[in-house]
């Protein structure tokens, strides 16, 4: 019973981290018929009507209310950074930078939530954090100079600001979400059903309307559907069915390189050894300093 659940959990991990991989490639094909904002908006409210539809399903809307009612300021912060002020970041720097550039530098945001754990959480910051950041942000300096990281000469300066700013809001709601002990796909409901009115309200006084062509509408609504939506449950899923967390978690190191494959032959895109070279720092980085926090 319990391999029958180890390997479900694993068939779970595999399935999303290969759906994440396709989201930056997702990305940058929505955001050529889309305005990042527009694109925030179709893909939150997929991801909003998918969670519903799981709550019905599960027979837990009732609990919506009442987490609702209990702690709305707390549910305001956390959809106020994600999905609104991360995802707008996020799909901002994809516009600017190669799709490449910008899936690699999101995945110091692990290291991040490292370094903003020591002011907001107590925790003591470790020499091996501090390597372990060494190692990452020399490998984004090596992707975002396509390999001169001392000619400091950035293919996109304001993409490459903005791409690593997201990672501190991405940290950031990882550190607000540690305040909230309900059920995890209400939670994330919660957190579209208050955004949703933000990124429209946002829209309207910035003037950002206008009618999508049908191939950015489906491109938003698979970035709804496996970025931040059925995705997320199927890592949810896969967490709670392994009594190795630690060993399905690794299994995300994969997704970046996987992720490149879909750039190169569906948006075809070059990719660039420094890219390579810069990826693997910054995987090695984040590696060391998980298998720091294990032991």
């Amino acid at each position: 019973m319990i391999k029958n659940s180890e390997n479900l959990a694993y068939k779970f991990a595999l399935s999303a981290i290969f759906l994440w991989s396709t989201v930056a490639t997702a990305f940058k094909i929505a955001l050529a018929y889309l305005s990042p904002v527009m694109l925030l908006l179709l893909a939150s409210i997929t991801s909003l009507f998918v969670l519903f539809i799981v709550l019905v399903f599960q027979k837990k809307f009732y609990l919506v209310v009442e987490h609702l009612i209990k702690n709305i300021k707390l549910i305001f912060i956390l959809g106020l950074l994600n999905p609104f002020m991360y995802y707008l970041i996020l799909f901002e720097a994809y516009n600017l930078l190669p799709a490449q550039e910008a899936q690699a530098i999101n995945y110091t945001w692990a290291l991040m939530l490292s370094f903003l754990a020591v002011p907001f959480l107590k925790q003591k910051l470790r020499l091996v954090d501090i390597v372990a950041g060494i190692v990452c942000y020399f490998g984004v300096l090596i992707i975002s100079t396509k390999g001169e990281p001392f000619s400091m000469n950035f293919s996109d300066l304001t993409g490459v600001g903005l791409a690593l700013f997201s990672t501190i809001i991405w940290a950031l709601y990882w550190i607000f979400n540690t305040k909230q002990k309900q059920d995890a796909v209400v939670a994330l409901f919660c957190n579209f059903l208050i955004a949703v009115p933000i990124i429209i309200i946002y829209m309207y006084f910035n003037d950002e309307f206008f009618y999508p062509a049908y191939t950015g509408v489906f491109a938003a609504i698979y970035v709804g559907l496996f970025e931040m939506g059925i995705t997320f449950l199927f890592w949810l899923y896969a967490m709670n069915h392994t009594n190795n967390t630690a060993k399905i978690a690794n299994l995300i190191f994969i997704s970046p390189f996987l992720s490149l494959i879909f750039i190169y032959f569906i948006l075809g895109e070059k990719i660039y050894i420094s890219t390579l070279f810069g990826l693997i720092m910054i995987i090695f980085g984040l590696f060391i300093q998980q298998k720091k926090i294990k032991k």
